[in-house]
């Protein structure tokens, strides 16, 4: 594990995030948890599902994430006709140069949006395995980067509804936390109300960040010391996941590796540079959850999610962490 990190270094990360959770709470009323959470998944240098109801601000905050990093933002719109190199880019023959000339995608930039991503067949949301995985797209053999900071915010209707594709495990896995938006509070909604603004177009949000700063924020989360019992209490929790009889299986190494890493990002954001036994705890439902699947056949997904939910609650409240 590496040494703790200078004072100076916690200062200056605390600085940035606040600058960054002040300017997102311009545009995102009474929602300080999901910011919070968001954060973590950025510094942490994850992709993030947020499965909710439709008109609920899920694409308002990926936006207003992306203006407050001064990030280059690109939204995909999910549906059953988009095809994997909508996404991905294609190569096209130029007759100027006589060669095949790779176009790029939407894919290729800082925050990308993935709307509705289970609308898309299975074939074209398997296109965002590799860039998800590698920051990397590769087109007839050819590999091309996205650059950094890279991060999928991808959307997700809840699955029972009419003409959506439920994601593999695979895709599921590749996401390192799931969240729910929610309604805001009444008096948060009728400060919503009050504002002009109908659409995420005109946000008129300043960047508070650099790019060069939020790469800096990831590169110190790393680096935010974990000690060895509270991997262990992270391994026994990820392990019981695997004898839990209401799981059809276990987490997996991706999962228990998503864990620690989010808590080590939970640290900084927290402003500490080491990591408690309650960060493990208080993430692993949005970490987990969403990698886990009932061994009873179920086709009521609230009722699946929230059994997982209990299930994991059950299996943290029963394995003490460490003094």
């Amino acid at each position: 594990m590496s040494e703790f990190l200078a004072p100076s270094q916690v200062t200056d990360a605390q600085a940035a995030l606040n600058r960054l959770r002040a300017s997102m709470r311009q545009t995102i009323k009474g929602k300080d948890d999901v910011i919070e959470r968001v954060l973590i998944c950025l510094v942490a240098d994850g992709h993030l599902l947020m499965e909710d109801l439709p008109g609920v601000g899920k694409t308002t905050l990926a936006y207003t994430l992306a203006r407050a990093m001064d990030c280059t933002f690109s939204r995909i719109q999910f549906t059953s006709d988009l095809l994997p190199s909508d996404v991905t880019g294609v190569a096209i023959y130029d007759e100027a140069v006589k060669e095949f000339v790779f176009k790029r995608g939407p894919v290729f930039a800082n925050i990308v949006l993935a709307d509705e991503i289970n609308r898309a067949t299975p074939k074209t949301q398997s296109a965002l395995l590799e860039v998800m995985d590698r920051a990397r797209v590769t087109v007839d053999g050819e590999p091309h980067a996205v650059g950094e900071p890279f991060m999928v915010f991808a959307t997700q209707n809840p699955v029972d509804y009419e003409g959506t594709f439920p994601l593999p495990e695979s895709q599921m896995d590749r996401f390192l936390m799931r969240l729910q938006m929610g309604y805001p509070q009444p008096n948060d909604e009728l400060e919503i109300l009050r504002l002009a603004r109908t659409s995420y177009d005109a946000i008129a949000n300043h960047p508070v960040v650099t790019r060069a700063d939020v790469l800096r924020l990831q590169e110190l989360a790393r680096q935010v010391f974990i000690e060895e019992s509270v991997l262990d209490y992270l391994l026994r929790i990820v392990s019981a996941t695997r004898t839990e009889a209401e799981f059809r299986a276990g987490v997996s190494v991706r999962g228990g590796l998503a864990l620690r890493t989010a808590a080590q990002a939970k640290a900084l954001v927290r402003g500490r540079d080491f990591v408690l036994p309650e960060d493990v705890a208080e993430l692993v439902t949005p970490i987990l959850a969403h990698r886990l699947g009932l061994a009873r056949q179920t086709s009521d997904a609230l009722e699946e999610r929230r059994t997982v939910a209990a299930a994991l609650r059950r299996i943290v409240g029963a394995i003490p962490p460490p003094q």
